[in-house]
């Protein structure tokens, strides 16, 4: 098998595209991402125009690299349509190349479908959805302020059967605000009813700066979640559905691309408000991180030019390497010696002390060509992550 390279040099990975709309009907009480509720009007048009310029600030450090994927998160893209979201997907052609298979998702959530079809997404040149489900009880997508209820939830994704995307994703969310076991498994059952390809099943957790914390719900115990992730992992397995990744189970062949790529510490242009961007410099050694400024109407109006940016970096050798392992060690398959090397610019060795520490202790296996958390140290992956800090 072969040994990592100590002649250590970064190499150019995969590029992907990460594209921003951040904008929600209403802000959920558990979500901490950049999102900002609607009000009045959405400003597509001005949003779109925003983007392709803050795209071509981009250019200049991917010429000549090919995109493999493109994600639309938010915020609730689906609200934006399908007219502005096929101009959206035309400009990002005609400023980058696309591989001919690139995988085009649109984050969508059942109580906005109505602003356009699966169908009419599918003509603007989307082929993957992921759909924000989250339940199908409606008493519990109350207690997380959802503004869907189950019969929402169900015909939206009878909707995204009959469009033709056969490529798409439900997610799910567990230990919700007093959900028992049955619950958990009834929803999951639901959802495997409709045959998914791809399912993210995860647990809901409150984060700062958000509602929940604010105000706390009664949450599951720690044992009765346990039991909870144990059992639908059952039935996913049961389905055909492996897990691949800590929250994220697909068929074979229909794990999604794109966050491949960033758990597996490739490139990203990321454009729009509070946008992240990662893109390697072989040239230079360099690995330089982007973000954008979070709020839309600040970034709007300096899209395009370099006020958009909120932060601008090299990452120091440190970080790069705390990232590569938060990242790999996301997936089930763990490791490849020969790519730490090709994605950090940094040898095998730097780590080697630590990776051998963690194999005597049980946490990591080591199994010649990578190394994968071992069955307990997937329980306690958040140990093995932080065994990497700078």
């Amino acid at each position: 098998m072969p040994e990592p390279c100590e002649d250590a040099r970064l190499g150019e990975p995969p590029l992907a595209l990460y594209v921003h709309l951040p904008w929600c009907v209403r802000k959920c009480p558990y979500c901490d991402f950049n999102s900002h509720e609607m009000r009045g009007a959405l400003p597509a048009d001005d949003y779109i125009d925003a983007l392709l310029r803050d795209l071509e600030l981009e250019l200049p450090l991917v010429w000549g690299r090919v995109v493999r994927s493109v994600f639309l998160g938010g915020g609730t893209p689906s609200l934006f349509g399908a007219r502005p979201i096929d101009r959206l997907l035309s400009g990002i052609r005609s400023r980058l190349t696309l591989a001919p298979d690139a995988e085009i998702t649109l984050e969508a959530n059942p109580g906005t479908i109505e602003h356009d079809s699966f169908t009419a997404y599918r003509s603007a040149g989307v082929n993957r959805v992921s759909l924000g489900v989250q339940s199908f009880d409606d008493a519990l997508l109350a207690r997380i302020g959802r503004i869907h209820g189950r019969a929402e939830a169900v015909a939206a994704v009878e909707s995204l059967a009959a469009s033709g995307i056969d490529n798409f994703n439900l997610d799910l969310m567990y230990a919700l605000p007093g959900q028992g076991v049955a619950q958990a498994e009834q929803d999951l059952r639901t959802a495997l009813s409709f045959a998914p390809p791809h399912v993210s099943h995860y647990q809901l957790t409150i984060e700062p700066n958000t509602l929940f914390h604010r105000h706390r719900p009664d949450l599951p115990d720690d044992d009765l979640a346990v039991s909870m992730q144990e059992r639908c992992e059952e039935l996913l397995d049961a389905a055909g559905l492996g897990g691949y990744e800590i929250s994220a189970h697909a068929r074979a062949g229909r794990a999604c691309r794109h966050n491949l790529n960033y758990w597996q510490y490739g490139d990203f242009i990321g454009i729009g408000a509070g946008a992240h961007g990662k893109i390697s410099l072989p040239a230079r050694q360099a690995i330089l991180r982007r973000v954008r400024s979070r709020h839309p109407r600040d970034w709007m109006r300096a899209a395009g030019t370099p006020a958009a940016l909120a932060e601008e970096r090299d990452l120091p050798p440190a970080e790069r390497v705390f990232e590569f392992f938060l990242n790999h060690l996301r997936l089930r398959r763990g490791v490849r010696k020969t790519r730490f090397s090709e994605r950090t610019g940094a040898p095998w060795s730097a780590v080697e002390s630590r990776i051998d520490r963690l194999v005597g202790r049980g946490l990591l296996e080591d199994l010649g060509d990578r190394v994968a958390p071992t069955a307990t140290g997937w329980r306690f992956v958040n140990d093995l992550q932080a065994e990497f800090l700078p």
